[in-house]
């Protein structure tokens, strides 16, 4: 079964190289959004498994947006925070956030997220 993702970005490049890279790796891209409320707003229509999001989400937090996305039960997305910078440059407000897990965004691909979301919710599986 194919992962719901949504993402999350204020670069319209990245969103749509991420998307057609995840796409090819049979993760279903069930949208994108450039800020936190879209992002909320998405979130509640499409109810993807995972939300990948920027943590410098323009004038936003993406650690404040992770925060209004993330859940601690399967009725809420797993959020993975990604960005350009090392995960070193963020590593407490990462350890402090809701997120599961950081990408580098040169290393989000379908294995790398799968990974993640088999970390946080060993045996869970994507939604039928």
């Amino acid at each position: 079964m194919s992962l719901r993702c949504l993402l999350v970005d204020d670069c319209d490049l990245f969103l749509a190289a991420a998307r057609d890279l995840l796409e090819r790796e049979q993760i279903t891209v069930v949208g994108v959004a450039s800020c936190g409320a879209e992002a909320v707003r998405r979130s509640a229509e499409a109810r993807p498994d995972v939300v990948l999001v920027d943590v410098n989400l323009g004038a936003e937090s993406g650690l404040e947006v992770a925060g209004r996305l993330a859940g601690p039960s399967g009725d809420r997305p797993l959020v993975i925070l990604t960005s350009t910078y090392s995960e070193d440059d963020f590593h407490d407000a990462i350890v402090g956030s809701r997120a599961v897990a950081f990408l580098p965004k040169s290393e989000v691909s379908g294995g790398a997220i799968r990974r993640a979301v088999a970390a946080a919710r060993p045996g869970a599986g994507a939604r039928p």
